[in-house]
């Protein structure tokens, strides 16, 4: 039977349209890949608390103003996954890895899909697609 997971994401875009991602430091398969921020929805949260929750626990960070961007569903072999992506425009403090992982800001065309979770590569391309955004 497979697991079902419920997870916010982060895309935070500075003034020069980069976006932030953050390298995974796990035990599992998806270890030293990197991802937008963010975390598993508890069953009390709604998906913007839980955003502001992991982004705050991840990078140390406050969120001013985000917006939805998409959800999608992913299968992986063991699991499903329903992501809601959201794009954060201004936030408090500075990011930083909080839990020893590594950060990385860049450009949406540097954006590399093989190094990136896999359920990620739909994000990129609407990202590809809407670059102002």
């Amino acid at each position: 039977m497979l697991k079902h997971y419920h997870v916010a994401a982060g895309i935070l875009r500075d003034p020069a349209g980069r976006v932030l991602i953050a390298e995974r430091r796990c035990s599992g398969p998806f270890n030293g890949l990197w991802e937008f921020p963010g975390g598993k929805i508890r069953p009390e949260e709604t998906p913007l608390d839980a955003l502001h929750r992991e982004l705050d626990e991840e990078l140390g960070i406050r969120i001013v103003a985000s917006e939805p961007f998409m959800d999608l569903h992913h299968e992986y072999p063991d699991r499903t996954v329903k992501l809601e992506f959201f794009v954060v425009n201004q936030w408090q403090g500075e990011p930083a890895g909080q839990e020893g992982q590594q950060i990385s800001w860049v450009t949406v065309s540097e954006l590399d899909v093989e190094l990136l979770l896999p359920a990620d590569a739909p994000v990129v391309e609407a990202l590809r697609g809407f670059p102002d955004r």
